[in-house]
This record gives C-alpha cells, sequence and structure tokens, in this order.
C-alpha cells in the first residue's frame, strides 16, 4: 500500500520536496541540527499559511452561527430536498456564507503536508547521524525500545507526545458545535484520533524526525487555534470547548440616549426635580407668595 502511494504521489509532489529539503538545508546551516532545522521549518509553514487558516476559522464561525436556522429549515423542509436545497442556497446568500471555504485551505496545505513525510523518508541516511533531545541520548542506549538512537527510528516517547497534543488540539482548539450530536462527536474524536496516530506510529515505524516534525507543527497550530478562539470566538477561558458561537450571542451595540446639545433647560430638570422640563422654574410661585406675606 505504502509502495502504491508513494507511485501515485511522489512525482507530482517532488517540486514540494526539493523545495522543502532545500529550506532545511539551509536552517541547517546556520542552527547545525536537523531536528531543530524541522521545528523551525514547521513554525515558518504555519505562518505561511496564517492567512489562510484564519479565513477557515471564521468560515467555520459563520457556519456555527447560522447553525439554529438550518436546523429550522431542515425541519420546515424535511420533506421536500429540492427546496430544502433552495432555500439552504438563500440562507448562504443572505448570510455571506460558503460552505466551502472552510476546506479550501485545508487542501491548499495537505501537499506541503505530505511533502515533509518524503523529505524525511528520501534523505533517512542524513537523519540516521542526528540527535535531538533524548533522541540519541544515554537514554536510547539503555531503552533502545523506547527512546530512538537516532532521528532516522521510531521514538515512542515522541509519538506519545504527539498523540497527547493531537488530543488538546482536538479537543480544546476546535470550534464548539452547536449540535449535541456533532459536540459528543468531537469529544470521541478527540480519543479517537491520538489512539490511531500512536497505534500506527508504533506499528510502522514512523522516524523520530518526521514525528518531531509533526508533532512542532501541531503544537504551533494549537497556539493559533487558542489566539483565534480569544480573538473571534471570545470563549469562557483559554481552553474552551463548550462556548459556542451563534446569532443570539452576537455582542450588541446600545448606545445610552444623550440629551440634545442646547437643550440646557431640559437637561436640568432632569438633575434638579424643582426646574420644570420647559425650562420655567417649578419653585418661583411659592418664592412670590412669601415676599407678599413679608410685605403685609
Amino acid at each position: 500500500m505504502h509502495l502504491l502511494l508513494a507511485a501515485l504521489n511522489i512525482h507530482w509532489l517532488d517540486p514540494f520536496v526539493n523545495f522543502l529539503w532545500w529550506i532545511v538545508q539551509h536552517i541547517d546551516g546556520v542552527v547545525h541540527n536537523l531536528g531543530w532545522s524541522l521545528i523551525i521549518l514547521a513554525a515558518l509553514i504555519r505562518g505561511v499559511f496564517w492567512g489562510l487558516n484564519v479565513k477557515q476559522f471564521k468560515a467555520m464561525l459563520s457556519m456555527q452561527r447560522i447553525a439554529p436556522r438550518l436546523k429550522q429549515l431542515q425541519e420546515k423542509f424535511k420533506g421536500d430536498q429540492q427546496r430544502l436545497q433552495q432555500e439552504t442556497m438563500a440562507l448562504y446568500r443572505e448570510a455571506g456564507v460558503n460552505p466551502l471555504a472552510g476546506c479550501l485551505p485545508l487542501v491548499v496545505q495537505l501537499p506541503v503536508l505530505y511533502s515533509v513525510f518524503y523529505v524525511v523518508m528520501q534523505h533517512k541516511a542524513l537523519f540516521s547521524t542526528e540527535h535531538f533531545a533524548w533522541v540519541g541520548s544515554p537514554l536510547s542506549a539503555q531503552w533502545p525500545q523506547i527512546f530512538a538512537p537516532s532521528l532516522a527510528l521510531p521514538d515512542i516517547a515522541l509519538i506519545v507526545l504527539y498523540a497527547g497534543s493531537m488530543y488538546f488540539s482536538v479537543r480544546y482548539g476546535s470550534v464548539p458545535s452547536t449540535d449535541p450530536q456533532q459536540a459528543q462527536m468531537q469529544r470521541m474524536m478527540a480519543l479517537i484520533s491520538p489512539l490511531m496516530l500512536g497505534f500506527f506510529g508504533w506499528r510502522y515505524h514512523w522516524p523520530s524526525a518526521m514525528v518531531l516534525y509533526w508533532l512542532s507543527y501541531n503544537v504551533f497550530t494549537m497556539g493559533q487555534q487558542i489566539y483565534m478562539l480569544r480573538r473571534y470566538h471570545q470563549p469562557l477561558s483559554m481552553l474552551d470547548s463548550e462556548h459556542v458561537v451563534t446569532e443570539d450571542l452576537k455582542p450588541k451595540n446600545v448606545t445610552p440616549a444623550l440629551p440634545a446639545r442646547g437643550n440646557g433647560a431640559a437637561a436640568t430638570a432632569a438633575g434638579n426635580p424643582g426646574v420644570a422640563s420647559d425650562g420655567a422654574d417649578a419653585n418661583a410661585p411659592r418664592r412670590r407668595r412669601r415676599k407678599k406675606k413679608k410685605k403685609h
């Protein structure tokens, strides 16, 4: 299966693979460590796709805001699929929402994500002499089944860290769903995805260099997700997976009414009960009666 995927993908991915390896070589010329080079590459790629990911996040928020109205349309026209489709498209136009906008950035990034895999696999011999953190340390000599002797060999500790980052990314970095069933599915995927990745990484002996890159990229991704949640979603807390965005939660701008300029009498009346609203002094008759009594 792997050979089939390689035959289908490697030719059209060659430009991406060669370009990324060129970047890795130039970074390594400065830091002199391929492990750090992959981490810096992950940060650079995340920075290049920053704008696309912001657009994807905003598109998901827009879809979430109209989710209650979509559900109403589905209940109202559940027996008429043609009418439901027409009303749904009309709602998209009215709200200015593109349902495909959330998928396009991911499609654009896929070639780069796959290319890094081939960067590591094609230059595995170079990674076989590279060490990073505990990879290649005395720990790997004592427990080679857990800690990799080099970045070309699998490292169980890195796979566990990567699976943990996937859990936090899916569980707390995703936009909470307005649908209880979808929210429950998100919680299930937060557990299933890391377990599957951990199993595949152990079963197919992923090189620790590749896992290190994916772990770094995932950490940078989660950092951006938390930033976007706090800026655009305004969750109740930094890691909030329950506070959803709907049209009812949009902030309402309420501006208090101010007195008209030049209407000083009305303003005086509002602050002084002794002044009538038309500007006349309400206590004037009482003072005139007191003056008359004094004269008599």
